[in-house]
């Protein structure tokens, strides 16, 4: 059965959604599934844009013969050669060898790579400024690269005014009927997955990000097609003010997280303790987390919401307990800048921690660690309440500065 829904005049979405996909890219955990969305352009000459992951290849290609109607392929533009879009370009070629590929060098390169096709005479290049004619509409290609692979281009339709985004505004979660954001509430119900999508896959790359939304900006853009997650045809300023917050790494919070690890209890207990403090002094909704219970693509997204991170660690092997060193490992590696920390430490007969959670800290741009650096040994003694009240002191001014 087909599942194809109307976007605007002549378009159509045409994805699927994987609700049995336990981990994106066998990464990322994704407890709503994951949507792959393609979609037709019905135009004197039809288009679609991109394929679709091999999961969902028999949906994929019945929704594509259902939108058609009987009409052949003209031409299909690939923005995006990752495999959970481009997975069933060699079936497409079969079952419509007349088509013809719209898409830039770097694309051609990577069917290389993935498939063993032979192209000649069934691509057409386009690059930053490149155009396609299908009839009443003009397609208008821009290079998007590293948002998040080097080859990512985005189309614009100047008729209906469609940004065709490949993977940026993406969100993860499979669409359940409602393909469109104004018909879920996005807000309160899809926006902490969508900062987890935008945190850990494309995060690392803020400069790309800011580029290519300079682009964006030259054109007049009413819809958003993404290649996951919900379309955008109204509130468009709300994500698109999201992702310039994100790709500039500012807080979209004045707010803090406790992140703790603790092998036996004792460095919780000191991390339950500053953050009475902290609640004491009037700091709302402060947000804590298991470093060992929690996955480390929540904590990412998390500290690109907030502004002022406290991470209690014990020390283990003389270096940072493992969970907590890997989770500031990761904010490294998706190059969050521009935050805040408090650290607490644990040894039983040598507390190390603290000094390797600063090192790595210290490798983040414009970020910095708070005075005092809580340091305990063992458990925490009602002779150190002094200097965790001073470490609570120092974390409340910071964050009302």
């Amino acid at each position: 059965m087909n599942n194809i829904r109307k976007v605007t005049n002549d378009l159509y979405w045409i994805g699927a959604s994987d609700r049995r996909l336990a981990l994106f890219e066998n990464v990322l955990p994704v407890p709503r599934g994951v949507s792959y969305n393609n979609y037709l352009l019905l135009d004197e000459k039809t288009c679609l844009f991109d394929t679709s992951d091999a999961a969902v290849h028999q949906q994929f290609f019945e929704n594509l013969a259902a939108a058609l109607g009987g009409r052949k392929l003209d031409y299909l533009v690939i923005h995006h050669m990752e495999p959970d879009h481009a997975a069933q370009l060699d079936d497409l070629l079969l079952r419509y060898p007349e088509v013809t590929i719209v898409t830039n060098n770097k694309v051609v390169t990577m069917i290389g790579q993935f498939f063993d096709l032979d192209l000649e005479g069934r691509v057409q290049l386009v690059n930053e400024g490149g155009t396609l004619s299908t009839g009443r509409r003009t397609l208008h290609f821009v290079n998007a690269p590293m948002v998040h692979w080097p080859e990512v281009m985005m189309s614009y339709d100047d008729c209906d005014k469609v940004l065709f985004s490949a993977d940026a505004f993406g969100t993860f979660g499979a669409l359940n009927g409602n393909i469109f954001a104004d018909e879920v509430n996005f807000a309160t119900e899809w926006m902490d997955e969508a900062r987890r999508y935008y945190s850990n896959i494309v995060g690392k790359y803020g400069v790309q990000v800011q580029m290519a939304l300079k682009k964006a900006a030259a054109f007049d853009i009413q819809t958003i097609c993404p290649l996951h997650g919900p379309v955008w045809r109204s509130d468009l300023a709300l994500f698109l003010d999201k992702y310039d917050k994100w790709s500039r790494y500012e807080p979209e919070e004045r707010a803090v997280m406790v992140v703790y690890g603790s092998m036996y209890g004792h460095t919780e207990s000191a991390a339950d303790a500053l953050a009475t403090m902290l609640a004491e002094r009037g700091v709302r909704n402060i947000a804590m987390y298991d470093v060992s219970r929690t996955d480390v693509s929540v904590l990412v997204s998390e500290a690109f919401r907030v502004s002022h991170i406290v991470v209690a660690a014990p020390t283990y092997n003389n270096n940072v307990y493992t969970p907590a060193e890997n989770f500031l490992n990761e904010l490294r590696i998706h190059n969050l800048q521009n935050r805040t920390y408090a650290l607490v430490e644990n040894g039983t007969w040598a507390a190390q921690s603290g000094k390797g959670m600063r090192a790595i800290i210290e490798q983040m741009k414009d970020s910095k660690v708070l005075e005092p650096v809580l340091s305990i040994k063992s458990a925490m003694k009602p002779a150190q309440t002094e200097q965790a009240q001073a470490l609570a002191d120092a974390i409340v001014a910071d964050l009302n500065a």
